[in-house]
């Protein structure tokens, strides 16, 4: 069964992000196929194959210290031809609307515009920073954030992306935010791609250093993660439309471009699949340039994000910050929990601390939850490797086991 565009992206992005070019060139050389023999991209696949098969075969014989150099820049070229074939690839297939511009005052014309076109041209990110920094077309600056957020997650677009980045040095705080979240997560989601491109690091970095934005991004990469333990959309909409409660900001904000005050428009501010996108990215966090640029290094920050990925159901930090986790987790089982994992990573934590007395009673209590032995090991053994990498001995994780079979 032939691959959708989308599984075809996945194994290209999976490939170049282990710099194994001749696996992503295989997609690439289907889409060349499609595009037909008179694409404009012949010669440099040739000559990046010609150049990554050279590295191999000099490897196969000898170390040459530059040759890691070389297939980084080879990789960074991949990725760059690998962008205009897809875009010209959705162009083909009608995925894109031809580049004709848009109505500038409808928020529709806006939002259809810049969530699918693939080539902007200049005076369209002109008129994006323009409307970013007039209060008066909030609104569609929202609604063009919004768009072109979700346009980049699939078609990159350096020049796009960079002036997404400029924007965060609007004044306007709504739009700041909106602006703020969205690159923050996109550079999360492109972080494998960040060595390649070290236009977007110093962009990056020379907007926050020159707005002194360090401390906005990290309170809005946490309020990205505490979004993410509910769907937050469906919240706010709720608390909007039944009791037909607006907020102030977003009510001015609609009434500047005549909108309504509705769902449907609602649901065109905020995609609705925005709360699954948040929830797979938040994870990888921890281990991204974004990471180290605001959070590493600071131990108020570090503690902090960690307290908001725990609370929002992200263990993965709860290895790293036991006493953190253990006063959530404590909380959780005050208010009368049912799931037996909750009693789980209560009692991880009271291990890592050494009272395993505690950490056995609170396993048990997971265990009589669980209908069977099989049913608790299959929440259980998966964290014996995180137990054994923070210290605990693996006998004793053995232990722990042979007493819980039966308890």
């Amino acid at each position: 069964m032939a691959q959708t565009l989308d599984e075809q992206v996945a194994v290209v992005e999976r490939a170049l992000g282990e710099c194994m070019i001749d696996t992503a060139l295989v997609v690439v050389r289907a889409w060349l196929n499609e595009l037909g023999e008179n694409n404009p991209y012949e010669e440099a696949f040739t000559s990046i194959q010609k150049r990554y098969h050279e590295i191999f075969t000099q490897w196969l014989n000898i170390d040459v210290p530059s040759s890691d150099e070389e297939l980084s820049k080879i990789t960074g070229e991949t990725y760059q031809m690998v962008d205009a074939v897809y875009a010209d690839i959705r162009l083909l297939r009608g995925l894109s609307p031809e580049i004709h511009g848009f109505n500038h005052d409808s928020i529709t014309s806006v939002m259809h515009y810049f969530e699918n076109c693939v080539r902007f041209r200049p005076e369209d990110m002109e008129w994006y920073k323009e409307v970013m920094n007039d209060e008066s077309k909030a609104s569609l600056a929202l609604a063009a954030t919004s768009a072109l957020a979700h346009n980049l997650r699939t078609c990159f677009s350096l020049e796009a992306f960079l002036t997404m980045i400029e924007c965060m040095s609007v004044e306007n705080e709504t739009v700041l935010d909106q602006c703020i979240s969205n690159v923050a997560l996109l550079l999360v989601q492109y972080d494998i791609r960040i060595d390649f491109f070290p236009q977007i690091q110093d962009a990056v970095v020379n907007v926050i250093g020159e707005n002194d934005l360090s401390e906005h991004v990290f309170e809005v990469l946490c309020a990205l993660v505490e979004s993410s333990s509910k769907n937050w959309i469906e919240e706010l909409a709720k608390s909007m439309f039944e009791d037909n409660q607006f907020p102030d900001e977003l009510k001015r904000l609609m009434e500047m471009s005549g909108m309504g005050h509705d769902s449907q428009t609602f649901a065109q501010l905020f995609p609705s699949q925005e709360h699954k996108y948040i929830t797979e990215v938040i994870p990888l966090i921890p281990r991204t340039w974004l990471y180290a640029l605001i959070i590493e290094g600071y131990p108020s920050r570090e503690k902090a994000l960690a307290y908001v990925m725990v609370h929002a159901g992200f263990r993965d930090a709860m290895w790293d910050y036991p006493q953190i986790a253990e006063k959530i987790y404590l909380e959780i089982l005050r208010e009368g929990t049912d799931k037996p994992m909750d009693y789980i990573n209560y009692a991880h934590c009271l291990l890592l601390r050494g009272d395993r007395m505690m950490a056995y009673e609170n396993y048990k209590q997971a265990r009589l939850l669980c209908k069977t032995s099989k049913e608790f090991f299959a929440l259980f053994r998966p964290d014996r490797k995180n137990l054994i990498d923070h210290g605990i001995p693996l006998e004793h994780v053995y232990v722990m086991e042979d007493q819980l079979i039966n308890p």
